[in-house]
């Protein structure tokens, strides 16, 4: 036989030696793969199974639903006293109504003063949403006494009432005279009355807001004097 020939032929068979090993190397490599992936997922499911029965996780659950408990429990007694919905009120209601809750937010107003309407429909959106402070409203031509005490001479005007462990409730901390802090026009938003409370510190900012620019008009205008000498801020 040719010497070549038998060289060539053992350098042949050498070479697929070499590919055979090499493939199953490979497939070794991937059986391996897939058995790791396996236990990996097998050891997933154990930690979460044990994940589960973990007693700080259960703490965490715990808490996390006494605290819901507690927050729910504090909206019904707030609505019990008057809160989450705006209410017209009496002049005899006035002293309970503002001593009895630590924030109140209350609009005097005439019925027919065009600008006292818009604060209305502005105030009623924002009592069903921050039910932590209450609204309420008291017609000024029949609460004499009140409008006289607090010196209310321009209407709309919305009285802050708030109280603290350092003084009692009832106590009248800041105002809203006509639209000046609300962009001094007719058609502001609510989100705009919104800000300006929240400045003020009797409400506080909702982290699901959604602005409402709804401005409020109507045709024509009604200017008119009431029994205690109060004016129209659109006067």
């Amino acid at each position: 036989m040719d010497p070549d020939s038998v060289k060539s032929t053992l350098q042949n068979l050498a070479f697929g030696n070499v590919m055979a090993a090499a493939a199953r190397n490979y497939q070794k490599e991937l059986l391996s793969n897939e058995k790791a992936a396996a236990t990996s997922s097998s050891n997933q499911e154990v930690d979460l199974d044990e994940l589960m029965d973990d007693p700080e996780l259960e703490k965490l659950h715990a808490d996390r639903i006494n605290a819901l408990k507690k927050e729910a429990e504090k909206r019904e007694a707030l609505k019990r006293k008057g809160h989450g919905e705006y209410r017209d009120i009496t002049e005899g209601d006035f002293l309970g109504e503002v001593t009895g809750t630590e924030k109140v937010i209350c609009h005097f107003y005439h019925r027919e003063f065009y600008r006292c309407k818009i604060m209305d429909k502005h105030l009623k959106t924002l009592a069903s949403k921050h039910v932590d402070s209450k609204f309420i409203k008291l017609d000024a031509e029949n609460a004499p006494f009140f409008v006289t005490k607090l010196g209310i001479k321009t209407l709309p005007c919305v009285i802050l009432f708030r109280g603290s462990p350092f003084f009692r409730k009832g106590v009248a901390v800041e105002r809203l005279v006509g639209f000046q802090e609300v962009g001094a026009k007719d058609d502001f938003s609510t989100r705009a009355l919104e800000v300006a409370l929240i400045k003020k510190g009797i409400i506080s900012e909702k982290k699901e807001d959604g602005d409402e620019d709804d401005g409020y008009l109507e045709g024509g205008r009604r200017t008119v004097r009431s029994s205690v000498n109060l004016d129209s801020d659109s006067d």
